[in-house]
Parts: C-alpha cells; structure tokens; sequence
C-alpha cells in the first residue's frame, strides 16, 4: 500500500482525508488521516492517529493522541490530550490529559497534569501539578447534592400549597 501524503498552504477545502495530511494557513471543513499537522489552520472537525495543531482553531479533535499549542479547539478527545498555552472548553482524554499554562471549561481523564492551568469541572483519577479549579470531583458531588435538597424542600412546599 502507497503511503498518501497531502499538503496545503493557502487555500479553502471542504474535506482532506491522506495517511500524512500537513495544512498551513488554510480553512477546512474536515480533516481525516493517521498523522495531522495544522499551523495556523481554522477546522471544523479533524480526525487522526496522531493530531497536532499550532496556532489554529478546531471544533471538534478525535484522535490518539492530540496536541493543542497556542490555539482553540471546541473538542479536544482522544488516548492522551495536550494543551500548551491553549483553550478548550471540553477535554477529555481515555489515558491522560496534560496542561500547560492553558484552560478548560470541563476536563475528564484518568491521569491529569496541570502546570499554571485552570478548569471549571475537574473529573480525574489522580492529578499533578499547579491547577486552578472552580468545580473538582467532591466540590461537584457536594454542590449537586446541595442543589438536590434545595429542589426537594422546595418541592414539598409547593405540593402543599
């Protein structure tokens, strides 16, 4: 089997799918390949083995392995998810999810990494490093068990009436 590489620069595509795809300075709709590289690339989906993506913007990423650095990704899934100096508001990762001077509204992993990082829900078996969060797994646990009661007293007097 041939190996298919595809490279761009400077143009608009609808969807690429090669083995090896490396974009710059374009917008594409979808993206699909083992290995991925995007340098200042605006997507709507990507899927890949092996995502990394510089200086973009992405709504969903679903790989293997994905790096996000100095960009925007809607979606970052896969085995292990990296972000440097990023923002996503989802990131979830089966493996690990590692951060680096980046945010997220919502981060699920089995193994979390965070170095001068912040989240809102923070969902992890174990975590390391210097993180900021609004929401971890207790504080969550307490807060929706707090809202539950708050609902059900209401609730009883509202029957009653």
């Amino acid at each position: 089997m041939a190996e298919q590489t595809f490279s761009l620069e400077d143009k608009d595509l609808s969807f690429v799918e090669a083995e090896f795809v490396n974009i710059r300075n374009s917008t594409v709709r979808g993206i699909e390949g083992s290995r991925v590289e995007m340098q200042q690339v605006a997507a709507l989906s990507v899927d890949g083995e092996r995502i990394d993506v510089t200086q973009g913007a992405s709504g969903i990423l679903r790989g293997g392995d994905v790096s996000v650095n100095q960009s925007l990704a809607g979606i970052a899934v896969g085995n292990n998810v990296q972000l440097n100096f990023a923002f996503s508001p989802i990131a979830a990762a089966k493996e690990h999810v590692e951060m680096t001077r980046a945010a997220a509204a919502i981060v699920v992993s089995k193994d979390v990494k965070m170095e001068n990082s912040a989240s809102v829900l923070l969902v992890a078996g174990s975590v390391h490093g210097n993180v900021t969060t609004l929401l971890n797994t207790r504080t969550a646990l307490c807060l929706g068990a707090m809202i539950g009661g708050v609902l059900g007293f209401v609730s009883l007097f509202r029957n009653r009436a």
